[in-house]
This record gives C-alpha cells, sequence and structure tokens, in this order.
C-alpha cells in the first residue's frame, strides 16, 4: 500500500500534472466569467437593438404544458412543463465559445512568439564552422572538429 502511494505522489507531483491541474481550475474561472459576461452584458446588448428581446427567452413550443400556451418566458415554459426547443440559449452558448477560442487563441499566438523569440536567441549562440560545417560556439577561434583556426 505505501508503495502504491509514494507512486501516486510521485505522479501527482509531476510538474505536468500540477500544470494540467492548474490549468483546469483556472479554466473553469475563466467558463464562467465569459458566461456571465455573455448573459450580463452582451445579450442584454443585443437586446438593447432588438426592441429588448431577451436571448435566452428565445424559444420554440414543441409540446404545450399543463396549462397550455401561449408562454411569455421560457421560465414560464418549463415551469408548466412544456416542451421548448430553446434556441436562444443556444445563441448565448455560441457567443460563450466564440469568446473563449478567441481568447485562447490570442493566449496561444502569445506564447508561440515568447517560443519564436527565444528559440532566435538559441540560434545567436551558435555558429557554423566555415570549414567542415559543425556547429560551435560563436565565441569560438578554433572549431573544435576539425581544428580550423576561426580567426
Amino acid at each position: 500500500m505505501k508503495k502504491i502511494f509514494a507512486e501516486y505522489k510521485a505522479f501527482a507531483l509531476k510538474g505536468n500534472v500540477l500544470d494540467i491541474a492548474i490549468g483546469i481550475v483556472v479554466g473553469g474561472a475563466f467558463a464562467t466569467i465569459t458566461s456571465s459576461l455573455v448573459a450580463n452584458v452582451i445579450a442584454p446588448s443585443i437586446g438593447l437593438f432588438t426592441s429588448g428581446v431577451d436571448l435566452a427567452d428565445l424559444f420554440l413550443v414543441l409540446k404545450n404544458g399543463v396549462q397550455g400556451g401561449p408562454y411569455l418566458t421560457l421560465a414560464l415554459a418549463n415551469k408548466d412543463g412544456a416542451v421548448t426547443l430553446s434556441y436562444g440559449l443556444f445563441i448565448n452558448s455560441v457567443f460563450s465559445f466564440m469568446i473563449v477560442s478567441w481568447f485562447a487563441f490570442i493566449l496561444v499566438k502569445g506564447i508561440n512568439r515568447i517560443k519564436d523569440t527565444e528559440s532566435k536567441q538559441v540560434g545567436k549562440v551558435t555558429k557554423n564552422c566555415q570549414f567542415c560545417y559543425s556547429v560551435i560556439n560563436i565565441k569560438a577561434s578554433k572549431c573544435p572538429q576539425c581544428t580550423a583556426n576561426l580567426g
């Protein structure tokens, strides 16, 4: 049992596992913020331009509930047990996805730019020997492979 616990501890404390766990927590928080942005900022702004229509209340009644329609809101339709096609909520989800994917794209693009800058700096610390074409330190005055003077 101790061996299994020790193996699990070694696995759980690896850098990659911790990075993934932190990424999941931050991603969950970001999803909450994005959902709030869509529901509380973007959807009301769209509603302002569409005569006060709330995206969350856009739905189509497929089957009336116990009392029957018409239903002014999705909440009333659900409360009555009506079967609905809630396309307004789907539109909100599409907006959320677009925002999350846009920020993920910007994040990946920024990380790639940093990696490209680092790889260019690595290229500046080496050069090719003009005689044997082996990769050597840029400060070398003599090639360690062919012993040519690089002066």
